[in-house]
């Protein structure tokens, strides 16, 4: 567990790597960055290497970035001290969430990449964080971080849905996630994807995403509808009705067009129509 993981200061290299080996291999990338570009060592000490912990390290990272002349970072550095506290599970969503960036994005060569340059990530990790909050009753603050990560990241996730781990928000630009979305674990998304409601509906009015999907660029999915585990969505596809399992669907409004073409649409990242048979067993 996160809350296991003593101060780096006190761990030999070999002991931190076997404990936690997400945030000893961003601490190397780190110290790697600095020795082929000194005067980048303010920015990699202030965001990584002064830091004990992956989670200390991303609460100021992302405090940083959202903080402003209403709520100072150091404000939110505390908010999301109380909601890692709460719930310490956020800590491995969030390892999770590096690894599968990493693994799904051939522009991501480094596991400090999307802690310290990608929105994506940073927007999910605000998410997680504000979405504890929610939980605890810190309602406003929830969504004055909802309302600055859509200001900073252009991703505007409601903090009562549900989002599974393992997730990869490519680019990222104009994503939106309803209030009663739920979003499954190994999910894969490209920019421009909502997940919203059809009306004004205020009750369960938004789409339940399966793990292992995979939707494209522009996808809209609208409504109380579920789609399938390890389906495709095509990008710019409006869908409208549920999606059966592994699937691909494509069109406005979308309709199925044969299978997803292999078992998990989300890792491989497959975005071509040509690959529609079922996949092996």
């Amino acid at each position: 567990m996160v809350q296991s993981i003593v101060a780096t200061s006190q761990l030999a290299p070999g002991k931190l790597k076997a404990i936690d080996p997400v945030w000893f291999r961003i601490r190397e990338e780190a110290a790697a960055i600095i020795h082929a570009d000194p005067s980048l060592g303010g920015l990699i000490f202030s965001a990584v290497l002064n830091h004990e912990r992956l989670e200390c390290a991303l609460s100021h990272r992302l405090a940083q970035r959202l903080g402003n002349a209403d709520i100072g970072p150091e404000l939110i550095v505390q908010a999301f001290d109380d909601a890692l506290d709460a719930r310490s599970e956020i800590g491995e969503e969030m390892r999770a969430d590096v690894l599968a960036v990493h693994d799904r994005d051939p522009a991501c060569d480094r596991y400090i990449d999307p802690f310290l340059y990608f929105k994506g990530f940073q927007a999910v990790q605000t998410y997680r964080l504000a979405h504890q909050l929610y939980a605890m009753g810190r309602v406003d603050f929830a969504f004055y971080l909802q309302s600055r990560s859509s200001m900073v990241f252009g991703v505007d996730i409601h903090p009562a849905a549900q989002i599974g781990r393992g997730i990869m928000i490519d680019h990222a630009h104009s994503i939106v996630i309803g209030e009663t979305a739920v979003v499954g674990d190994n999910v894969s998304m490209l920019h421009a994807v909502t997940l919203g409601g059809t009306g004004k509906e205020h009750d369960d009015r938004h789409p339940k995403i399966g793990s292992g999907v995979l939707l494209g660029a522009g996808a809209k999915v609208l409504g109380n509808i579920r789609i399938g585990d390890c389906s495709r969505v095509a990008s710019g596809s409006v869908v409208l009705h549920d999606v059966p399992a592994n699937r691909t669907v494509a069109g406005v409004p979308a309709k199925v067009v044969g299978f997803a073409g292999c078992a998990e649409p989300a890792k491989s990242m497959n975005q071509t129509l040509d690959e529609i048979e079922p996949p092996e067993c």
